[in-house]
């Protein structure tokens, strides 16, 4: 492969680079990056960002002495898989292998009024000049972001409004039961629960039910869409993303993907996930590498992209983290109910643990990947207790 063009600059595009250079890939390597800046860290968006006026979040790597031709303001507009060539806004680009790193864009609300979101160090460091002691700020969606923007917001002396269609915080993705659990976090917080917004107006946010909410600042928080516009025609398969198995081939030969914009198969859970965290786009780099510079007359296996799943939260004060990946169907367990220091857990049909929540409690999220890993079985007795070791004893 004399030319390796990877699309998109984010984190999955940068650790890509780095992976390559360091298992000896010396052919030319091309990024692309819509964005006028380097990759840069995107989870301190919405939390560092919008409390300190100087943040500079810019991966340290150095591209140069990695001789990577990083192609700042440059976005991909097409791809022709026939001809090996991506179509830019700066011309077309052959390539003899093309990575995916699009990532993703937020979903954004009908309507003629000014909404903020959280993606990109414009929009944190536009939300945070507006940030300002007694602004009214609307958040959309009870969600992960929210409430960290609702952190901010509060911090710096906001009045915060928040809208949320479902029954509680979080419950779209942890269930209204858990969500029910962050209500008291949210006590500073006008949070108006199973309420639509319709549009966003020039004056704030108009309900489903015809009221209106007014506002200084509107943000909407309810999710994203990968980047994927720009394949339309190409043939490749998508499905809420970019399609690609294990080993982060898509349907076109010489073509991969991962990052936010992938829908992986996962031998472990069985079927396709997108997985939308920073560990999972770090931790994918380093298997495309390896497939990308297998040796196909080598005994040896293409690398396998299928960790556990691991995601962080700073919300409230609080750090919330989850590992693993459940299901609708899967069961529920509050450990420890009751008492300040909870958990949940989630096991299937046939008792796995497939995924468990931990709030300021690092090791219990360290015991509980662990256990997901070893596909552990946990009795009901440790799942209730938060003290109680889930991961099957070393050797076993």
């Amino acid at each position: 492969m004399e030319r390796i063009v990877i699309v998109g600059g984010g984190l999955a595009a940068s650790r890509t680079c780095e992976q390559l250079r360091s298992r000896g890939y010396e052919g030319e390597l091309v990024m692309l990056c819509a964005e006028p800046h380097p990759p840069y860290d995107r989870p301190p968006l919405s939390k560092a960002a919008l409390l300190e006026e100087e943040h500079d979040s810019t991966f340290p790597t150095d591209y140069a002495q990695l001789s990577v031709d990083v192609r700042l303001g440059v976005a991909a507009t097409g791809l022709v898989p026939d001809a090996r060539t991506v179509q830019t806004t700066d011309g077309e680009l052959s390539y003899d292998a093309l990575v995916i790193a699009t990532g993703a864009s937020p979903i954004r609300l009908p309507g003629p009024g000014r909404q903020f979101t959280v993606r990109t160090v414009e929009d944190a460091a536009q939300l945070r000049a507006e940030l300002k002691p007694g602004q009214r700020v609307v958040l959309v969606g009870a969600s992960w972001i929210s409430a960290e923007v609702a952190t901010a917001a509060l911090r710096r002396g906001c009045s915060v409004t928040c809208i949320e269609a479902g029954p509680a915080p979080l419950s779209a993705a942890l269930g209204a039961d858990v969500g029910q659990r962050f209500l008291p976090w949210w006590s500073e917080v006008d949070l108006r629960l199973d309420t639509g917004v319709a549009e966003v107006t020039e004056t704030g946010v108009q309900l489903a039910n015809g009221e209106q909410v007014d506002a200084d600042v509107v943000v909407t928080g309810i999710g994203v869409r990968p980047a994927v516009d720009w394949l339309s025609g190409s043939g490749i398969a998508l499905d809420t993303g970019v399609v690609v198995d294990e080993h982060l081939r898509t349907s076109l030969p010489g073509i991969y993907a991962l990052g936010d914009v992938a829908v992986r198969w996962s031998p472990r859970w069985n079927t396709r996930i997108r997985v939308e965290h920073w560990d999972d786009a770090r931790e994918a780099a380093r298997t495309l590498a390896g497939v990308l510079l297998h040796d196909p007359s080598s005994q040896d296996p293409l690398p396998v992209h299928d960790p556990v799943p691991y995601f962080w939260s700073d919300q409230f004060g609080h750090k919330i983290q989850y590992v693993g990946h459940h299901s609708p169907e899967d069961t529920l367990v509050i450990r420890g109910d009751g008492t300040p220091q909870w958990a949940a857990a989630w096991v299937d049909a046939e008792g796995r643990l497939t995924a468990h929540l931990s709030i300021d409690a690092p090791r219990l999220m360290i015991d509980a990947r662990m256990a997901i890993a070893a596909g552990a079985r946990p009795d009901e007795a440790a799942l209730r207790d938060p003290q109680a070791k889930l991961a099957p004893p070393r050797g076993r």
